[in-house]
């Protein structure tokens, strides 16, 4: 008979679990935004301002590895001159970075 009224002890002792398990819950989430989340968003805000600044002669390398000069700028779209002869129309987004004035002529 003491055994059946240690297991109903037992059971009521659970209720500090679930405190526990929300504190978890907020700790694991505060590390994703932490880790995850906030790098990325700093990250996107920092492209954003990139593509903002571009201007013509800005030297720039896109996405897929292009590597040229701004010759003309839009809203959404720049110019981007690859070789003497050639010109390439890309989205803006697709700049990856503004690499160093010289850069082009030495490639």
């Amino acid at each position: 008979m003491d055994f059946i009224i240690q297991n109903a002890y037992a059971q009521g002792a659970q209720s500090g679990d679930s405190t526990s398990f929300i504190i978890m819950m907020v700790l694991m989430f505060a590390a994703f935004y932490f880790l995850l989340i906030r790098p990325q968003q700093k990250k996107a805000k920092q492209h954003t301002e990139l593509v903002a600044g571009l201007q013509v002669g800005d030297e720039v390398l896109t996405a897929g590895g292009i590597l040229g000069k701004i010759t003309g700028v839009s809203e959404h779209y720049a110019v981007v001159a690859i070789s003497d002869n050639t010109e390439i129309k890309i989205q803006k987004a697709s700049v990856s970075m503004v690499v160093p004035k010289g850069t082009y002529d030495e490639a």
